[in-house]
């Protein structure tokens, strides 16, 4: 076996170890959608992220061809409201993309044509970004033509991105702790403090008006 032969099942084991301890971004859902309307479900996607979509409407008629009344209209929207994939009168399909620079809520949109009388879509949908679109690299790879070498420097290339960005999200919650430890600490000794001098102001109006009471009294 060759170095670069032992250097790719390396980095293979060293990413599937990695990965296994890394949040993974998956949805994966079934929903319907009545004709005329939009139906869009949202993901939050970090930049230079692959993401995987791939949809199917339901076949109301099993072993028959899917009516045409069942196709939809699909679309990818970044959070700046750019197009990244768009399909028209589909019943199924997959999206594939990377997002370059743009951060944030990505929408992916399905629309069924307004029909007399009105029918009810099912729809099953899959959508996975960053490490959790692994698996589905392979077919990535033979599709725009990107060798092995490249491939496995891009799993890894997201690998550590995913990494980076736990480690900086563990580090912000740290400090955010520790802030409201020390916000909690400054708030607990003024607390202290202004209930200590309420005791003693309290005990002080106390004792004058108890000595007031005694010499009007002529207890003493």
């Amino acid at each position: 076996m060759g170095m670069g032969h032992e250097w790719f099942a390396v980095s293979l084991i060293m990413i599937m170890m990695i990965s296994a301890f890394i949040p993974t971004r998956i949805q994966s859902l079934r929903f319907d959608i009545e004709s005329g309307h939009t139906k869009c479900i949202y993901e939050e996607i970090k930049s230079g992220a692959m993401s995987v979509c791939k949809y199917r409407v339901v076949n109301p008629n099993a072993g028959d061809p899917l009516p045409e009344t069942h196709n939809v209209t699909v679309w990818v929207t970044s959070p700046n409201g750019n197009n990244y994939q768009y399909a028209e009168k589909v019943g199924e399909g997959e999206f594939v993309y990377e997002t370059v620079e743009e951060a944030g809520d990505y929408e992916t949109c399905f629309f069924a044509p307004r029909h007399h009388p009105p029918v009810t879509l099912t729809v099953d949908f899959h959508w996975k970004s960053g490490v959790a679109a692994t698996k589905d690299w392979t077919n990535v790879a033979k599709k725009y033509s990107i060798d092995a070498m490249e491939l496995e420097l891009k799993k890894m290339y997201e690998t550590i991105n995913a990494i980076h960005d736990e480690m900086s999200y563990l580090r912000e919650r740290e400090e955010e702790m520790q802030e409201l430890n020390r916000a909690t600490n400054t708030e607990m000794g003024w607390l202290s403090g202004v209930s200590f001098i309420l005791c003693l102001t309290v005990a002080g109006t106390q004792f004058l008006y108890l000595k007031t009471f005694f010499h009007k009294k002529k207890l003493f």
